[in-house]
């Protein structure tokens, strides 16, 4: 039961390549955002499509399967845990960010196969 305290998943497409660094000491980051989106239909018939944006962030072994599959546009599956943190920016002003932390990513389709 611990699996499913913490567990997202999500089904969109990539709004941006992701961005890969690789640290001292080998340890890989992928970051891209990714967009979902629900619809709905107004009482007068008219269809509303609700996007939300996501922050992705990727770890070693699949940071670089997403460094090597995916690109903007790419419809995939996310599964990881959502985390939340901050910093302090150079003039002291504190920014907050929630990201999913993905240790599973599945290509669904890509740009090319549209």
């Amino acid at each position: 039961m611990n699996t499913l305290k913490n567990k997202v998943q999500l089904i969109g497409n990539l709004g941006n390549d992701p961005e890969i660094k690789t640290f001292d000491g080998g340890k890989t980051v992928a970051r891209f955002s990714m967009a979902t989106s629900d619809y709905y239909k107004k009482e007068n018939g008219d269809k509303v499509t609700e996007t939300q944006w996501h922050n992705i962030v990727a770890w070693n072994g699949t940071a670089k399967i997403v460094e090597k599959l995916l690109k903007k546009g790419n419809e995939v599956i996310v599964e990881g845990k959502l985390t939340s943190r901050s910093w302090d920016d150079k003039e002291g002003v504190k920014h907050y960010i929630t990201e999913v932390v993905a240790n599973e990513i599945l290509l669904l389709k890509s740009k090319e196969q549209e």
